[in-house]
Formats: C-alpha cells, structure tokens, sequence
C-alpha cells in the first residue's frame, strides 16, 4: 500500500476515479473523499446509476447514436428532415451539433474515423452501414461534418469514394472550425454556421 494512503480500499478507489479522461490524482481525491462523507443511500443510487446506464443503455439500429430504446429519438422524431444525413465521429459530436439548434435532419455516428497508424480501418468503423442506408433511397444530401484532422480528411474522401456512384449531394462543413479542432470543442455559434455555410465536397479537394 502507498504509505500516503491509509486505506487499501481508499487507494483503488482514488485510482479508479484517476483512470477517467480529464480526471487527475488531486481531483480523483477530491471525488473519493466527497463520496465517502455522503450517506451509503446516496452513494448507492450513484454507483447503481453508473450499473444501470453500462448495461441497460443501447445504441440506435439507424444511426449508432447511444439511446434507452432501439431507435433513438432523433431517428423516431416524424418532424426531422430524414432526407439529410449529418455524419459525424461520435456521440458527443452529436450533443454539440443539437445544442447550435441549426440542424432538423438525422445523423450517423462512425464511432471512429480512418487512422492506419492507431489500427483502425474503414471497417472498424460504420461506414457500410451508411452506405446502406443511403442505397435504401429518401436521402438527398450527406454532411460530412468530421474534425478538420488527417484522419478526419482521409475518412471524408473514403465515404465520398464509397457514395460516389449514387445521386446524393456530399457536403462537407466550412472551415470556421480550425484544421486540428474537434467539434465537441467547438463553440455553438461556430459550429451552426460550419454546418449552415457548409459547401460540396468536390469544392474543398482542390
């Protein structure tokens, strides 16, 4: 046991919170002493939550998005424009298109994007299934809207090869985002006018 601590059980727990993206050793501490001065019901319904959301939680049969039901309620909602779809890397993507409340069409999460040098190829990916969904008719326009890295470049130029024999329109958002920027970092009012100035793809090859 690490002589700082005085609890076996305190250390994992500090470790654990630790092993959280964005969650260093002092703010791990913080969040375990805070948990152990709450009442065991409070604790309870937190770790219970976390149980709960990991087992019970799905993802959408259309677009991928995460959903408490089999299509999520972007899909079922009659009032979205279901001949647009918004392609983009993953969920939280996904959060911070909705919060510009600049777009009314679907989305599709890739849950990745093409980078040989991290193992990933355009099959460890959703892109198949995009491609299905477009070949299955009703949609005019495909928005690439990928963060402006290499990779997210060499993923927008495959899915454009992939969709390149069918009528739909293949858009890709305006460079108000700066090459290297993801979009989940992207501020709203940025981000709604990428996708509203958003301009074709074969414009941006050149």
């Amino acid at each position: 046991m690490n002589p700082q601590y005085p609890s076996q059980l305190f250390e994992k727990a500090v470790s654990e919170f630790a092993s959280l993206p964005g969650i260093g050793h002092k703010t791990a501490l913080r969040l375990v002493l805070f948990l152990l001065r709450q009442d065991s019901d409070k604790v309870k319904r937190f770790v219970d939550t976390i149980g709960t959301m990991k087992n019970d939680i799905k993802y959408c049969r259309v677009c991928h998005n995460i959903s408490d039901t089999e299509t999520c309620p972007i899909c079922s909602d009659a009032r979205r424009d279901k001949t647009t779809i918004c392609v983009v890397e993953n969920v939280q993507d996904v959060m911070a298109i909705e919060n510009t409340q600049q777009y009314r069409g679907l989305y599709h999460v890739l849950g990745g994007v093409i980078s040989p040098m991290d193992g990933v190829g355009p099959g460890d990916i959703e892109i198949d299934s995009l491609v299905s969904r477009v070949e299955e008719g009703g949609v005019s326009e495909v928005i690439l809207a990928l963060s402006s890295t290499m990779e997210g470049d060499t993923t927008n130029f495959y899915i454009y090869r992939k969709l390149a024999g069918t009528d739909v329109k293949l858009t890709v958002i305006a460079r108000g985002i700066s090459v290297g920027d993801e979009l989940e970092y992207t501020d709203e009012v940025t981000l709604g006018r990428s996708i509203l100035n958003r301009t074709p793809f074969e414009d941006r090859r050149g």
